[in-house]
């Protein structure tokens, strides 16, 4: 039987760096398959017979060298990622290995941590490009699924709209800008863009703006010259360099600094910038997929966000529906993820009770199909018996009481009185009261103060004592939605009697 393990191939003529090498690769978190080959020419045919999901490559090897095997690497696979290994600090071996497609390079002697790292972006890079994107729209869909592909599942008005507008504009080369709120899927519709678009044998690289410290996000993009910092003791290329001909998802791009903002602008306007500390101006021929659960307008309007550069990210909009408002479509999500995880968890799950889906439809689901599948994925561990039943669900799931938590807020806040909460885990016999509690209580105190402050983050994060940026990851966290907070009617006017104190 076939692994399922992704593949990753080292060539190199030094046995012991091909040791070492194999040794570092079992540690990783993901588990791969480990071939290695001591010339070029027998590493072209590992490739056509084993179809590796990423490759290490010495530049200087008897024979034919790392450069011109890349040519023929590509001719084989043309989105397989090649890290290059070169045993000096070489800026021209650098430059040709990343305008030949490199996916990045490594310096001898090799710091272990830090190919790791590499290792493990380039096979999530891969798996980017190569995963396929189903769409499952109707029961009959599900078994011609194939087991490895991510899907988007849905046949809502909603969805069939969202696909009608991947198929409109995947194959335009514009820019596209995906909202909806964090667990919606929007990397999903990125990579589908991706893949239907005519870039589609190019590279796909991913990267998460929230993720990253402003100066380690513009290094990322743009890539920096040894020095520019500290602790730039190489030069690094970004991810506009080395995506060249191929497609860039930025998301959380609301995130952005405004510096990071002017260089993203510059890159859309004139396809060009240099990197950070590097006086050299380079070309970016790339496309641009932007995603954000943010309200970019406000942004624009209290001036935190560019507003040429959130025209330029809007050349087409792609607006995700919250999974509490796609109706039937959390039946389906239910039908295809159940019998993926019973799979993966090894349970011997037959059937689900009625009473779930009843449950599933009443809960309002702020972390979307994200939260979906970590509940359900939760409810299938607990399980017991061949029918999942609804006391499997996590007790937030299960004791949501819809009419309380609208008669205590209008805004969707969770009931307030701790007390009906805590009763409700006891009788579960829940093991989650004290996070259960706290989590309600986090998000009633932060939506109470949002809407004090009309909405104002930087007023909420005083009011709160907390960073804009811990507040940001917060309303993520939690889901709540900024309009829904500040449009809200208020009957308790000392809520507002401030609002006007900041703009």
């Amino acid at each position: 039987m076939p692994s399922s393990k992704q593949k990753v191939l080292v060539v190199d003529d030094d046995r012991s760096v091909l040791h070492m090498l194999k040794a570092g690769l079992a540690d990783l978190a993901t588990q791969v398959d480990v071939l290695t080959a001591d010339r070029a020419e027998t590493g072209l045919t590992l490739i056509r017979e084993h179809r590796p999901d990423a490759v290490l490559l010495d530049v200087m090897m008897p024979g034919m060298s790392g450069l011109d095997a890349v040519d023929r690497i590509h001719e084989i696979d043309s989105r397989l990622p090649v890290i290059f290994i070169t045993a000096g600090d070489d800026s021209e071996v650098a430059i040709e290995a990343m305008k030949r497609g490199a996916f990045d390079y490594l310096l001898k002697p090799l710091d272990l941590p830090q190919l790791q790292d590499l290792v493990e972006q380039a096979l999530e890079s891969r798996r980017f490009m190569s995963v396929p994107v189903t769409v499952i729209d109707d029961a009959k869909s599900r078994p011609t699924t194939p087991e490895n592909s991510d899907a988007l599942v849905g046949c809502s008005e909603q969805m069939l709209r969202v696909y009608k507008s991947v198929g409109r504009i995947a194959a335009q080369d514009v820019t596209v800008l995906i909202r909806g709120e964090s667990g919606t899927g929007k990397e999903l519709i990125a990579r589908a863009i991706y893949q239907h678009s005519k870039r589609s044998k190019g590279p796909f690289l991913a990267v998460n703006c929230a993720a990253l410290t402003d100066t380690l996000l513009e290094s990322e993009l743009f890539g920096h010259e040894k020095g520019a910092f500290t602790g730039a003791d190489q030069r690094h290329i970004g991810k506009f360099e080395r995506c060249h001909g191929g497609t860039i998802f930025l998301d959380e791009v609301g995130d952005m600094s405004p510096l990071v903002q002017s260089k993203v602008l510059r890159v859309l306007q004139e396809q060009e910038f240099e990197r950070v500390g590097g006086t050299e101006t380079l070309k970016a021929d790339v496309r641009i997929i932007a995603a954000t659960n943010r309200d970019l307008e406000r942004m624009v309007e209290e001036e935190e966000f560019r507003a040429d550069l959130f025209y330029r990210l809007n050349g087409f909009t792609i607006h995700l529906p919250p999974l509490r408002e796609r109706g039937d479509d959390i039946r389906l999500l239910l039908e295809h993820f159940f019998p993926r995880f019973t799979r993966q968890f090894g349970k011997d799950l037959q059937s689900i009770a009625p009473g779930v889906y009843d449950v599933l439809y009443r809960y309002p689901w702020p972390g979307n199909v994200r939260q979906f599948q970590s509940v359900l994925k939760q409810a299938i561990l607990q399980s017991t018996g061949p029918t999942l039943i609804p006391e499997f669900l996590p007790a937030e799931v299960r004791n949501y009481d819809a009419s309380a938590a609208h008669s205590d807020d209008a805004d969707g806040l969770p009931p307030s009185d701790l007390k009906k909460l805590v009763d409700a885990c006891l009788r579960s016999n829940s093991t989650d009261t004290y996070a259960d509690a706290l989590l309600m209580m986090e998000r009633y105190v932060i939506t109470r103060c949002l809407r004090h402050a009309g909405g104002n983050q930087s007023k909420t994060a005083r009011i709160l004592g907390i960073t804009r940026g811990s507040l940001r990851n917060k309303i993520r966290t939690l889901g709540i939605s900024i309009d829904s907070v500040v449009n809200v009617s208020d009957d308790d006017d000392s809520d507002n009697e401030n609002d006007g104190d900041e703009g």
